[in-house]
């Protein structure tokens, strides 16, 4: 896909780090599937991954 940043990139699959942060915590996930734009660096999850991710980030602060 193209890049919605950039406009300029394509898109493709690889791995990146996410970090979230909520009430001064942060959580820090590793080698999360994502597409990430071949010119801007900047990545997209996907609606599962990111529900994923979510959801792993309330059982830790929980």
């Amino acid at each position: 896909m193209m890049c919605v940043i950039c406009k300029q990139g394509q898109t493709q699959a690889g791995w990146v780090t996410v970090t979230l942060e909520r009430e001064g915590a942060i959580v820090v996930f590793k080698r999360v599937p994502a597409e990430i734009c071949e010119n801007c660096g900047e990545y997209y999850l996907s609606d599962e991954v990111t529900g994923e991710l979510l959801e792993r980030a309330e059982e830790v602060m929980a």
